[in-house]
């Protein structure tokens, strides 16, 4: 499980179902692929020497990663009407690479990892994977998990959702590292602001149980063959309306290989 496909879940069982068993194709949005572009940057700025990481070297990066991203994801290009928008989508790129230098100094920098593939198994057989966009460590062993966020920073009611793919990296590195993370900062770069969270390990050990649970319900849904839509607002940017009941569309039958292999994706405890 990812914190993404467990935030499906969450959000609604029937996008999780269609994502994770049906494995349905999506087209995808501006939004995105502009993150897709925005983490590159920022992930490569990390290869210069400290003293060249400025707004001006960052902004400097954008065209090669744009190119790269467009021939490694042609269909990109079917999302713009004319090469009218794409100037103006790409002037928005380089707005939110620009806006990153206002929130942290890259020079006085030097993460340990990026773009880290962390990965563990619970006592209960359920192996929790994802990507973590930096990983900074101090020199006496202090953890600083960072992640970009090309959007605007929550509502403080939705903080708490905000924290939960973070809290999800915190126990998968404390599983992996023995320590818990000292800081979890989330960098929203389209209005500028940073939440941290400085996490303790009752806390981590609650959103482990939290995920066992959700897995027992994921189950329970494949072996019933029923995953129920949840109408929210989130649904007006879901791109499977068509196969949404909920919105007068067809849901198509499950795929037995695809409920096969969700349950057996977890081990049973030793």
């Amino acid at each position: 499980m990812s914190p993404s496909r467990a935030k499906d879940f969450l959000q609604c069982p029937l996008l999780f179902r269609l994502r994770t068993v049906d494995r349905l194709p999506e087209p995808g949005s501006l939004a995105t692929h502009k993150g897709t572009v925005v983490h590159s940057v920022l992930e490569r700025l990390y290869d210069l020497p400290a003293t060249e990481r400025t707004a001006q070297a960052a902004v400097a990066m954008l065209p090669g990663q744009w190119e790269a991203h467009r021939e490694k994801n042609p269909a990109v290009m079917e999302l713009f009407t004319d090469a009218t928008q794409v100037e103006k989508w790409l002037e928005e790129v380089q707005d939110l690479v620009r806006a990153y230098f206002s929130l942290e100094d890259p020079t006085r920098l030097e993460p340990a990892e990026r773009e880290l593939l962390v990965q563990v198994e619970t006592s209960d057989g359920l192996l929790l994977r994802g990507f973590v966009d930096r990983l900074d460590v101090a020199p006496d062993g202090a953890m600083r998990v960072v992640d970009y966020k090309t959007g605007r920073s929550p509502h403080p009611r939705y903080i708490e959702d905000a924290l939960f793919q973070m809290r999800f990296y915190g126990l998968v590195l404390w599983r992996l590292r023995g320590r818990v993370p000292a800081r979890l900062q989330l960098v929203y770069l389209r209005d500028g602001r940073t939440l941290t969270h400085d996490p303790r390990p009752g806390e981590l050990e609650s959103a482990e149980i939290r995920l066992t649970q959700m897995w027992h319900e994921i189950e329970d849904c494949a072996r019933a063959g029923e995953f129920r839509p949840r109408r929210s607002r989130l649904c007006d940017w879901c791109s499977f309306q068509p196969q949404c009941p909920l919105f007068g569309g067809t849901t198509p039958s499950i795929p037995d290989d695809g409920l096969a292999r969700l349950l057996t994706a977890r081990r049973p405890a030793s």
